[in-house]
């Protein structure tokens, strides 16, 4: 088996799912803080049109066929460096393709994740089970069709891995850096110390906006920046206010003419 994969390789393969769940388990917890939650307990339980058990089997049947697509572009990798010689990169490098991966794989996922609303068939029949979850939660971040997650998630990640150039020790933390930021953005709640919604404009509240009704032909980019719905028009400016039962809501601002 360790002559078919390597070590790295498989924290690349199982690292970003022991972290997934490890990650949003810390948000279930923090979940019991209502006023930061922007919808309440009730909510999540009312408003989604999924059990919360079948989103576990979703999630982890995306995650094998992730996991069985990632070992077979590690086996394509090694054939294209079959030495498996990995120069050293200073850490500026380092930092500049981890920056570069970003912005492909926020392109990527801004374009099919944007062409999965415009086309009605692929909406209804694919990229809908996303949506399915009203009232975003943690471990609900990688629900989706296997379709939807093969095109938005598993080959943004691959078309970002090639494009860069990261080396395979800096792939493995850009991958388990964006689970992390996918868990973030989807789990309901703003704690007023969370670092991401300081470094990036694309947040919890961000992203709430896009699966609510009146939002959902907006607010597209994931999971970093927001440029491309700035560029092109679908940028929703939005406020979070305080609800009358002591926790959060988001709202779409009116544009001003």
């Amino acid at each position: 088996m360790m002559e078919l994969i390597g070590s790295i390789e498989l924290l690349a393969i199982f690292g970003p799912i022991a972290i997934y769940w490890i990650y949003s388990g810390i948000y279930e917890w923090f979940g019991y803080m209502e006023e930061y939650r922007l919808h309440s307990k009730k909510e999540e339980d009312t408003k989604n049109l999924v059990k919360k058990k079948d989103v576990i089997i979703g999630v982890l049947f995306q995650q094998a066929i992730q996991a069985s697509i990632t070992f077979l572009f590690a086996q394509i990798n090694r054939k294209i460096s079959p030495t498996n010689e990995v120069p050293n990169q200073p850490f500026l490098i380092c930092s500049a393709r981890f920056f570069i991966a970003m912005l492909v794989f926020d392109t990527w996922q801004y374009f099919a994740h944007r062409y999965m609303h415009s086309n009605r068939y692929l909406y209804r029949h694919v990229h809908s089970w996303h949506h399915r979850v009203v009232a975003p939660y943690a471990f609900a971040a990688q629900y989706n069709h296997p379709i939807d997650g093969i095109l938005i998630e598993t080959l943004s990640g691959a078309v970002a891995f090639f494009i860069s150039g990261m080396t395979p020790g800096t792939t493995v933390i850009f991958f388990i850096f964006s689970t992390i930021k996918g868990i973030d953005d989807h789990c309901g709640i703003m704690l007023p110390w969370n670092p991401f919604h300081v470094l990036f404009g694309n947040n919890t509240a961000y992203h709430d906006i896009h699966h609510q009704l009146k939002g959902s032909k907006y607010n597209f980019s994931q999971p970093f920046f927001v440029y491309w719905d700035k560029l092109l028009g679908t940028y929703a400016p939005y406020t979070v206010d305080r609800r009358e039962d002591g926790g959060l809501g988001a709202r779409i601002e009116k544009k001003s003419n």
